[in-house]
């Protein structure tokens, strides 16, 4: 999905959390993934929501205070239209969501959870959960989809709109954590864009390229 940060990240906040080491995943009580790029790829024209939101802001009359989304979504609040904004956006994300690819991240963590619903080995696996920049809706819509639910604890898929804030910000995957039941310093979150990197650094959490699961 889009991914235009440069106004949330500083250098500091990059560069501390490019320096991360991983340890394994079974050192770690929670996982916490990412949805699109990590699990899963959204069937979205990012452009196409950022015109259509855009829309929104004219329908007002309102002059917008710039052409990406997430800037779009970020001043809605100040102008009174942060509903309409968020429905638009999740208008787009559950039909995406519905056509998405499951990727071979997630591929790996539906094997796992059909493992776990055997009881093969689940007592040595992590707690596990999303914590995304789209929908909760649309997570949920995905995670269906693509028979992820055996492998998640249904109520620790947070996203944007599930807690006061949204990534790069900590509060959505501190609220994630918290609800797995862990502690930041013994979890770890895997994504796959400078945000996510962004987001463990500021949580206190442990980080993962997507990329290095796969190697």
């Amino acid at each position: 999905m889009t991914d235009d940060v440069a106004g949330d990240i500083d250098a500091n906040d990059s560069a501390s959390a490019a320096d991360s080491v991983v340890p394994a995943i079974p050192a770690y009580d929670a996982v916490v993934y990412d949805l699109d790029g990590t699990l899963v790829d959204l069937a979205v024209d990012w452009g196409a929501v950022a015109e259509a939101v855009l829309d929104v802001y004219a329908e007002r009359a309102i002059k917008p205070p710039t052409g990406e989304l997430w800037g779009l979504l970020g001043a809605a609040d100040e102008y009174g239209i942060r509903d309409s904004v968020e429905a638009t956006i999740t208008e787009y994300e559950r039909a995406g969501a519905r056509d998405s690819t499951l990727l071979p991240l997630g591929r790996r963590l539906a094997e796992a959870g059909e493992c776990a619903r055997r009881g093969d080995g689940a007592e040595d696996r992590p707690a596990v959960g999303v914590c995304s920049l789209n929908s909760e809706a649309a997570c949920r819509v995905a995670i269906e989809t693509h028979g992820l639910a055996g492998a998640l604890e249904s109520d620790a898929v947070v996203g944007r709109d599930t807690a006061e804030t949204y990534k790069p910000e900590p509060e959505s995957l501190l609220a994630a954590v918290e609800r797995l039941g862990a502690t930041p310093d013994r979890a770890l979150f895997v994504g796959d864009s400078e945000r996510d990197a962004v987001t463990a650094e500021r949580a206190g959490t442990g980080y993962a390229w997507v990329s290095e699961l796969l190697d």
